[in-house]
């Protein structure tokens, strides 16, 4: 078995690193340690540097028919693979990046002032997608299922807005959460549009269900509905600038092609992504589950050191993702207090929970060596230990 160096770091200032270099716009101190925006600090696959050596050694970066080539191929072939699901290449569909899907999407099911309705806490790029187009955006607290059936109810509410795995708690949703959505998008004639851009990162014991699984007639009804994500999260290339659409309804998927070749003037596509995801999708599986591990170790040495500092916490691992989310909330710690314990004394940048709409957590990304996951979570209990003492 082929085995894959996690623990060497990879320097990444001066590469224009939003994580690294740009963590004095958002903190106002250059030179901390950043546990911020979601992207990890290992390389890509090898078998996808191979892939991109290759194609960047043909010379020629001509436009580009995502239709042509292999990419659908190679995501059908992933998803009965990796996920027991059968899919019709015909549903696929090319964007820049799942927040353009989720923006083309929801201009195309709503109106200004439509309801869209998602978990919180909430993925703060969903928050300024919806907003930033108009419309209200109404959460409803991961178990409240009552509460999300009052919302769906409503009459202008038009979207369920759906986090697969979620982000940033990192809960798989069951079979039966996600059956029950399903049925309450029927029922309220409401849209649904999957974001499952963490699915491949479930961790062992946890599995991950497409939303193809819960719709009906080969996907074409009833309800209008979506399933947008890349591979780009799971084996590290989001700077490559792609991702890609599942939908299932014919008039649907035209319309949305025709709005992005047309309206946004994007028909041809990053050729670089294309390549990364075939060969992701066709030779990265080793890879990506060296990687779960890995990242799944760095989750079990946090859960140690906050269970014997903090047991109060009883912190567990999430269920997907390399995304820690921390409930503080028992320390009864000032968010403020601990963001300038972090930032000024331990020179560590971590993502409050504020930004997701829920005080008192924070969001730690350990999709990093261990050496570096290490320092965070030392950082952490040290700051912590101060404001409790």
């Amino acid at each position: 078995m082929t085995t894959y160096d996690f623990d060497t770091p990879v320097d990444r200032r001066g590469t224009a690193s939003v994580q690294w270099d740009g963590v004095a716009d958002r903190f106002g101190v250059p030179g901390l340690l950043p546990f911020t925006i979601s992207d990890m600090d290992f390389p890509c696959p090898p078998q996808v540097l191979d892939a991109l050596r290759e194609r960047v050694a043909h010379g020629v970066f001509g436009y580009t028919d995502w239709r042509l080539g292999e990419f659908r191929e190679a995501i059908r072939g992933w998803y009965a693979g990796r996920h027991d699901t059968a899919l019709d290449p015909e549903w696929i569909v090319y964007a820049p990046s799942v927040l353009s899907l989720l923006s083309q999407l929801l201009q195309m099911w709503t109106e200004p002032g439509d309801g869209v309705v998602v978990h919180t806490p909430t993925y703060d790029g969903f928050r300024k997608a919806v907003t930033g187009l108009g419309r209200e955006l109404r959460g409803v607290p991961m178990r409240d299922a009552a509460g999300l059936e009052r919302e769906l109810a409503r009459p202008d509410t038009k979207v369920l807005l759906l986090c697969s795995p979620h982000n940033p708690t990192g809960r798989v949703w069951t079979e039966t959460a996600l059956g029950e959505m399903a049925r309450m998008a029927r029922t309220h004639g409401v849209a649904v549009i999957a974001d499952e851009i963490h699915a491949d990162f479930a961790h062992d014991g946890h599995r991950h269900l497409p939303w193809t699984r819960f719709v009906t007639d080969q996907g074409r009804g009833p309800g209008r509905w979506a399933l947008i994500t890349s591979a780009s999260k799971a084996f590290n290339f989001p700077g490559l600038n792609g991702s890609y659409g599942i939908i299932g309804d014919p008039e649907e998927r035209a319309t949305f092609v025709r709005r992005m070749e047309t309206g946004e003037g994007l028909a041809s596509p990053a050729v670089l992504s294309l390549t990364a995801h075939i060969a992701a999708y066709r030779e990265g599986a080793q890879w990506l589950d060296a990687a779960r591990s890995y990242v799944a170790g760095n989750m079990t040495m946090l859960a140690d050191r906050l269970r014997s500092a903090f047991p109060e916490l009883r912190w567990e691992p999430p269920q997907a993702g390399y995304l820690a989310w921390i409930d503080l909330r028992a320390l009864g710690v000032d968010d403020e207090a601990l963001q300038r314990e972090l930032v000024e004394r331990e020179r560590v940048a971590i993502m409050r929970g504020g930004v997701y709409g829920a005080e008192g957590f924070v969001r730690v990304n350990l999709g990093c060596p261990r050496s570096k996951a290490e320092a965070g979570a030392d950082a952490l209990v040290r700051a912590l230990t101060r404001l409790t003492a």
